[in-house]
């Protein structure tokens, strides 16, 4: 039996709908239904039972069934502002789910994030060793929770396996829930769709132009693929990154986006808002090194490629889900 959190959610569900592709169906999914969306999401999914996040703990000292749990619910908002908050959802439910899976003798894979790694000045290593110093609050709690994974490794206080994931930018079906923190792919469309033109924030860092600033994009499916790989691979455990080793510009997924409706691109630079600018990162790049040097060779899909297939396979479908 497989626990999965944040089922409803964008990786959840997407881990779910892959989960069952392998003739996995016997699957606990947890999460809230607070949007319809989320319901979507998980409509196509084959899963034994649905609790929520509150009753998970109760639940699981009632079965001695779980073999793993993927947690992937979390409060994904780079810009709440109540850490007590933040930190309830995102560390502390985290370590009690780790004390479970640690007493029980049952394997961990859960989400961490790139936000851990702050403006990137400290480099993108997921070497255990190196500490960061996170822009906002949600990379903080994921932050603190990997240092903690980390010190009770070291104890050998741990799952059976144990893994944390740091996602970098992730695009891609089953995202529609997340509002404005969807990913630019989909705003990109959405405000072409609306206004006939797509906006990016200018550059305040001299080291990039307007529409240089770079991220790690990596599509749903290459996240998916790593994972599978890591549910296969038991022994495997440990703190690694998950993107794709290559920095593109936002430029260029806005003119990935184009290219996929066979449109020129049409592009404004706007102003930044003012309570995002000192947390802003104008670069992110995986080092990849890490979980290859451990066997994972599966190639990731280009940008082009990512976004061809999310745009006309999805966002222009009439069923966007997966």
């Amino acid at each position: 039996m497989i626990l999965v959190t944040g089922a409803a959610g964008f990786i959840g569900s997407n881990i779910v709908s892959a989960l069952n592709k392998k003739g996995l169906h016997k699957i606990i999914i947890c999460d809230w239904l607070d949007h319809i969306s989320k319901n979507n999401n998980i409509n196509k999914l084959s899963y034994e039972k649905l609790i929520t996040p509150e009753s998970i703990l109760e639940y699981l000292n009632k079965r001695n069934d779980i073999d793993l749990v993927i947690h992937m619910g979390a409060n994904s908002s780079t810009t709440e502002t109540n850490f007590r908050l933040i930190y309830d959802i995102n560390t502390r439910f985290t370590k009690n789910l780790w004390k479970w899976c640690t007493k029980n003798n049952v394997r961990f894979i859960y989400a961490s994030s790139a936000a851990t790694y702050g403006d990137g000045s400290r480099g993108f290593d997921d070497s255990d060793d190196k500490t960061y110093q996170p822009l906002n609050i949600y990379g903080l709690s994921k932050y603190l929770f990997d240092r903690y994974a980390i010190n009770q490794a070291k104890k050998n206080i741990h799952p059976p396996q144990w893994v944390g994931l740091k996602f970098f930018n992730v695009y891609g079906p089953n995202e529609y829930h997340k509002g404005n923190m969807q990913s630019v792919v989909k705003h990109a469309l959405d405000q072409y769709n609306k206004i006939g033109k797509v906006k990016l924030f200018k550059s305040y860092n001299n080291q990039f132009k307007d529409g240089q600033q770079s991220r790690d994009f990596i599509y749903i499916n290459d996240c998916i693929s790593l994972i599978n790989w890591l549910i296969d691979n038991k022994k495997i455990s440990g703190l690694f990154n998950c993107g794709t080793g290559i920095e593109r510009t936002f430029e260029d997924l806005v003119k990935a986006m184009f290219t996929a409706i066979n449109i020129s691109p049409k592009i404004e630079y706007i102003e930044m808002p003012e309570n995002i600018k000192n947390q802003y990162q104008y670069y992110t790049k995986a080092k990849m090194s890490k979980i290859k040097d451990k066997g994972y060779k599966i190639k990731a899909l280009t940008l082009e490629e990512g976004v061809y297939d999310y745009v006309t396979n999805y966002l222009l479908s009439k069923d966007k889900y997966k």
